[in-house]
């Protein structure tokens, strides 16, 4: 397939765990040369899969890409409570789930389906008096955040290992999945966040389509070997 990044393209990037989206779209502008670059929604350091990057004229799309609905799977671990509703911070409390059936944990998952509202992780880059709520929980100081409306189009459970919940989400632009997690445990009575998260689809476009960053870099080379050799 011959790109022209220069000009505008959609990129299906497969996200490295870890790697901040800023990190990816760092990576990729300096690997391509190029300055019109931008990300169509950000994926959390810990969660990896589908980022889509656009250029050139294709970065007038981003924002009717990010409108579109997100498919997620991962894991949620129940019975442990993070400040951050996932692992990058360290459990606080831990509580007995021994009682739970997998008709109890199915059924409080089937209440999130629908319009709700969600209250975002306070370890998130929401805006809070001109500052990232994540800058003002590092520093221990309580953020304000108010709760948002979005659908969950599904929530299935697709399977339970003790502690461990594998699910699948589809839901609308601005959902949180960490928050989704915690709110389940917190339904539950035992509480939980968020052990891994992968996503698999923004709209049409989905993660099996997707390039890694050796695939961008490989892609570079080539063309430039090739003008190389027309030169």
């Amino acid at each position: 397939m011959a790109y022209n990044f220069e000009a505008g393209e959609v990129l299906l990037i497969d996200k490295p765990l870890t790697w901040t989206s800023f990190d990816v779209v760092k990576k990729v502008r300096n690997t391509l040369r190029i300055k019109k670059i931008g990300h169509a929604g950000t994926l959390d350091p810990l969660a990896s899969g589908l980022l889509i990057l656009c250029t050139g004229k294709f970065t007038k799309s981003i924002d009717q890409i990010q409108a579109q609905e997100k498919e997620y799977t991962g894991t949620i671990i129940l019975g442990q409570y993070t400040p951050s509703y996932d692992k990058e911070t360290e459990v606080t409390e831990t509580k007995d789930i021994s009682h739970l059936t997998p008709e109890t944990i199915k059924a409080a998952a089937d209440t999130f389906v629908g319009t709700i509202e969600q209250v975002p992780p306070i370890y998130s880059a929401v805006m809070v008096d001109g500052k990232r709520a994540y800058d003002l929980a590092r520093r221990g100081k309580a953020a304000e955040l108010k709760p948002r409306t979005i659908t969950i189009k599904a929530f299935d459970i697709t399977a339970i290992e003790g502690e461990v919940v594998s699910f699948k989400v589809v839901c609308t632009k601005g959902t949180y999945i960490r928050s989704l997690a915690h709110d389940l445990g917190v339904k539950l009575g035992v509480g939980g966040h968020l052990g891994s998260l992968v996503r698999t689809r923004i709209g049409e476009y989905k993660l099996e389509d997707a390039l890694t960053i050796e695939d961008i870099q490989a892609i570079k080379k080539a063309q430039l070997e090739a003008d190389g050799s027309n030169s």
